[in-house]
C-alpha cells in the first residue's frame, strides 16, 4: 500500500481551503456592503442555500460517504475502480437531474420550508426567482463532489481543494461588474451561481482524466457494486436529511426576526473559515486513508492516523474557537462594517459568532470521528446519533426563540454539535485499538487547552487596551491585525512552553509516513 501522507495532505487541502475561504470572505464582505441585511440579501442567501443544501444531502454528505471508502478499497485492490466510478457518476447524474426538475417546479414551497417568515412580504417572490436560477448549480456541483472524492482517494488533493476558489472568484467578478455596469445585483449573483458550478466541474474532470479516470455520461445501470453503494448510502442519505433539518430549523427561527437570517449567515461564514480549513481538510484526507488501512488490516497505522488527525485538528481549532468567543465584536465590526452593513448589525452578528465559536471544536471533531464509521461502511450508527442531535437542536432553537430571539438558532446548532460529537466518541469504544487515542495525544491535548486559555486572557486584555483604535476607522485594520498576530504568537509560545507541540513532530509529518 502506498499510504497518503497525512500531515502533507492536511496542509495541502487546508492551504487551498484557506485560499477559498479568504476569497469567500471577500465575497461575503461585498454582499454585505452592496446589500446589507435587506430583503434582496436575505432572499439571495436563502436561494443560494437551497442547492447547497441538496448538494450536501446527495453528493458530499451521503453519496460520497459511501462512495469514497468503496472506491478507495477497489483502487487499493485493483478491482476495476474506473468502472465502479463511472457507474456511480451516471447514477448520481440521473438522480440529481430529476431532483433539479422537481425542485424548480416546487420552488415556492421549498423557499417557505426554508424561511416561513418570508410569507406575505417581498422576500418570497425574490427568493423564488433567484432559487430557480440558482438551482441548476446542484447538478454541476454534485458531479464535482464525486470527482473530488475520486481524486482524494487517489491522494490527489490540489484540484478538488482548489475548485471552490473558482466559485468565489466568479462571484467577486460578477458583483464588481454589476456595480460598475448598473446591473441588478441580486439577479447577477443568481445567474453567476450555475456558472460557478460548471467551472468547478470542468476543473476536477480534467484532473480526474489526468489521473486516468476520464468519466463519461452513460445510461445508468444497476450493478452489484452500485447496489452495495446504495445500501451503504441509504442511512447516510437519512443522516444527511437530519443535518439539513437542523439547518432548516435555524433558518426558520431566523426568518421570523428581521435581519436574523443575514446575521446568522454572516457569522456562520466567518466561523466556517477555521472549520473549513481544518475540519474539512482532515475529513477529506482521513477517510480514504483509514479505508485503505482497514483493507490492509493496519491497526497501528489506523490508530496513529486518528491520533495525529485529532491532535492536528484541536491544536488549530481550540484557540480559534476561544478567539471567536473572546473578540467577536472587533472581528465583525472591522471585517464587515461598511456600506449597507452598519453598527446596528455588528452586535447581533458578533453574538452569533461567539456562540458558534463555542461549538467549533465539536464540529471539527465530528470530521475526525465520522471517518472511523464510514471507513467500516457503517453509516447507520452516525444516522442514529444524528437523530438525537436533531432533537436537541429543535428543542433548543424553537423552545428558546420566544426568550432569546434569533440567537436561539445559534445555541441550538452549537449544543446539538456537541451532542453529536459526544455520541460519536462514545460509539468508538467498540472499535478496538484502531480507534484509541495514543499516549502522545492524551498528553498533549490538555496542554493545548491550557495554551488556548492563556491566549484568551491575553486577547481580552489586549482588546481593552486597543478599544479606541479598534473603533476608529483610520486605525481599526492595523489594530485588528496586531491583535490577531499577537494572539497567535502568545498561543504559539505558550503551546511550545507547555509541550503541546514540537517542531520535530511537524517536520517528520511532512517527510515520512508512519
Amino acid at each position: 500500500m502506498k499510504p497518503i501522507r497525512l500531515v502533507r495532505g492536511f496542509l495541502t487541502v487546508g492551504a487551498w481551503t484557506l485560499l477559498s475561504r479568504i476569497a469567500g470572505f471577500v465575497r461575503d464582505v461585498l454582499i454585505a456592503a452592496y446589500l446589507g441585511t435587506g430583503p434582496v440579501a436575505e432572499a439571495f442567501l436563502v436561494a443560494f442555500t437551497l442547492p447547497n443544501m441538496f448538494r450536501r444531502f446527495f453528493a458530499e454528505g451521503a453519496f460520497n460517504t459511501a462512495f469514497v471508502p468503496l472506491f478507495s478499497k477497489k483502487l487499493e485492490a485493483g478491482e476495476d475502480p474506473k468502472g465502479f466510478a463511472e457507474d456511480a457518476f451516471a447514477g448520481l447524474a440521473f438522480v440529481v437531474l430529476i431532483v433539479s426538475l422537481v425542485a424548480m417546479v416546487a420552488m415556492p414551497w421549498l423557499v417557505l420550508a426554508m424561511a416561513g417568515g418570508f410569507a406575505g412580504d417581498e422576500r418570497l417572490p425574490l427568493a423564488v426567482e433567484y432559487g430557480r436560477i440558482c438551482f441548476p448549480y446542484i447538478f454541476f456541483i454534485s458531479l464535482t463532489a464525486l470527482l473530488s472524492g475520486l481524486l482524494n482517494a487517489g491522494g490527489r488533493f490540489i484540484a478538488a481543494a482548489g475548485a471552490p476558489v473558482l466559485l468565489n472568484i466568479i462571484f467577486i467578478v460578477a458583483m464588481v461588474m454589476a456595480d460598475r455596469l448598473g446591473w441588478d445585483m441580486g439577479l447577477t449573483m443568481a445567474w453567476a451561481t450555475p456558472v460557478t458550478g460548471l467551472a468547478q466541474l470542468a476543473l476536477v474532470w480534467v484532473a480526474a482524466a489526468r489521473m486516468g479516470f476520464a468519466l463519461k455520461f452513460r445510461r445508468p445501470r444497476m450493478t452489484p457494486d452500485l447496489k452495495r453503494l446504495l445500501t451503504i448510502a441509504g442511512p447516510a442519505v437519512m443522516a444527511g436529511g437530519v443535518v439539513q433539518i437542523n439547518l432548516l430549523v435555524g433558518r426558520q427561527v431566523g426568518s421570523f426576526f428581521e435581519g436574523g437570517i443575514a446575521w446568522l449567515s454572516y457569522a456562520d461564514r466567518l466561523y466556517q473559515l477555521p472549520l473549513g480549513v481544518v475540519g474539512i481538510a482532515i475529513g477529506i484526507v482521513l477517510l480514504p486513508d483509514l479505508s485503505r488501512r482497514l483493507k490492509a488490516e493496519d491497526t497501528f497505522g489506523s490508530r496513529y492516523a486518528l491520533s495525529r488527525a485529532t491532535e492536528f485538528a484541536l491544536f488549530l481549532t481550540v484557540p480559534a474557537g476561544v478567539a471567536l468567543m473572546v473578540i467577536p465584536l472587533p472581528l465583525i465590526s472591522v471585517l464587515y462594517e461598511r456600506g449597507a452593513f452598519d453598527a446596528a448589525d455588528s452586535a447581533p452578528t458578533a453574538l452569533a459568532l461567539a456562540v458558534y465559536g463555542l461549538g467549533l471544536p465539536a464540529f471539527v471533531l465530528q470530521k475526525v470521528l465520522q471517518p472511523l464509521y464510514f471507513a467500516r461502511e457503517d453509516t447507520a450508527t452516525p444516522f442514529r446519533f444524528a437523530l438525537w442531535s436533531m432533537v436537541v437542536n429543535a428543542v433548543l432553537a424553537i423552545g428558546l426563540a420566544p426568550f432569546l430571539g434569533f440567537i436561539a438558532a445559534a445555541w441550538g446548532t452549537t449544543l446539538a454539535g456537541w451532542a453529536m460529537t459526544v455520541q460519536l466518541w462514545w460509539g468508538t469504544r467498540k472499535m478496538g485499538e484502531a480507534a484509541r487515542a495514543d499516549e502522545r495525544l492524551r498528553r498533549r491535548l490538555p496542554r493545548t487547552v491550557l495554551a488556548s486559555a492563556v491566549m484568551g486572557l491575553f486577547l481580552w486584555l489586549a482588546e481593552t487596551a486597543l478599544a479606541d483604535q479598534l473603533s476608529a476607522h483610520g486605525h481599526r485594520y492595523w489594530a485588528l491585525t496586531v491583535l490577531i498576530l499577537a494572539g497567535m504568537a502568545v498561543f504559539g509560545l505558550a503551546a511550545y512552553a507547555f509541550g503541546a507541540f514540537r517542531i520535530a513532530d511537524f517536520r517528520s509529518g511532512l517527510s515520512r509516513q508512519r
